[in-house]
């Protein structure tokens, strides 16, 4: 399992507080994860990840015109999405975007799809969000048929039918490396077996053993579908610093002003000390010294039976200096640390 594991981050471009606390301009964000990417790669991190939304406290709409840029940037880490809201785009254009994405980066695209936790990508791209099943469950069957190669035929009733339609650029060799992002829903689950796709599981909050359940439904739905296996990963919060203290101290102020936006527009309570240092101790949040964070990284694994640990590593407003220390933690001291936890 050791051996096997990989280690990713992503980010979903939070727009960041600068020196003087004042929010950064969506531009110098998008420059600075750039340059957060470029980090991860020289540190022999596995994979980077970069999401998808429309609002104003995110500085990304367009991941993989960024995923582009880190490309041009960096050899060899894989690149692709921390979710591709597939619900809310058309399957064509992501298939197209990533194998083009695919090519330029020398093979290292992936593309995790999902539904997404926000739904400002329904009005905004004009679709109702009453139809918010229909339109995942059928776009993604149309992206699955993209993705095996060859003349596509297809229909369904989100969009007029294909008749062996042809989509350019293929993907160079084999197959691009697509994951079904699940939050929570059995149904989603066995969708991803369905489709013989690997399971990334967006565990956010709570124990992550409670996902074990989730786990078994999907080895079980791959056997009884007659499905090779597929890898499951995990993404979830975290941050590194020298000290447990010091990682408490550093992200509780931008934890808690991210959490209580979107949380006044969800109708939760503002949240209190007490919630944060409880996801630290025993959720799903991953943060504290090195040490630390390795040895709940390692719990998870085993527990759940890990192929990838995916940390998003932006919280909020945290400053982008303290994103760059963690990161370079994360990958000169978690990893090696978690490596040997579980040896």
């Amino acid at each position: 399992m050791a051996a096997s594991l990989e280690f990713a981050l992503d980010t979903f471009g939070d727009v960041t507080a600068g020196p003087d606390g004042a929010l950064l301009p969506h531009a110098q964000v998008l420059r600075n994860l750039v340059e957060e990417a470029v980090l991860a790669d020289g540190l022999g991190i596995d994979f980077f990840g970069v999401g998808e939304h429309h609002r104003a406290d995110f500085a990304v709409s367009s991941p993989e015109v960024l995923l582009g840029a880190i490309a041009s940037r960096t050899s060899r880490i894989r690149l692709g999405t921390a979710v591709t809201v597939l619900s809310s785009d058309d399957p064509i254009r992501v298939f197209q975007r990533f194998s083009t994405l695919d090519a330029v980066s020398g093979g290292r695209a992936e593309v995790i799809l999902g539904r997404g936790s926000f739904t400002e990508s329904f009005p905004l791209f004009g679709f109702d969000l009453q139809d918010y099943e229909t339109l995942f469950e059928e776009k993604l069957d149309l992206f699955a048929a993209l993705r095996r190669g060859g003349p596509v035929t297809w229909q369904g009733s989100i969009r007029p039918p294909l008749k062996d339609q042809r989509v350019f650029p293929p993907v160079e060799a084999g197959l691009l490396k697509a994951w079904i992002g699940v939050g929570g829903s059995p149904q989603s689950v066995i969708r991803a077996a369905r489709h013989g796709m690997p399971l990334m599981l967006a565990i956010i909050g709570g124990d992550p053993a409670r996902f074990r359940p989730y786990v078994d439904l999907f080895h079980q739905a791959l056997e009884k579908l007659e499905q090779p296996p597929q890898p499951i990963g995990v993404h979830s919060h975290g941050y590194v610093a020298e000290t447990d203290e010091q990682a408490k101290e550093e992200l509780w102020p931008h934890w808690k002003r991210s959490r209580d936006q979107i949380g006044a527009e969800r109708g939760w309570p503002p949240a209190q000390r007490r919630d944060f240092e409880r996801e630290i101790e025993g959720g799903s949040l991953y943060a504290g010294a090195p040490e630390t964070v390795a040895r709940r990284i390692a719990a998870t694994v085993k527990t759940l039976g890990l192929a990838r640990f995916e940390m998003k590593y932006s919280a909020g407003t945290l400053p982008h200096e303290r994103m760059m220390r963690s990161i370079e933690l994360y990958g000169s001291k978690v990893m090696p640390m978690v490596r040997d936890l579980l040896a």
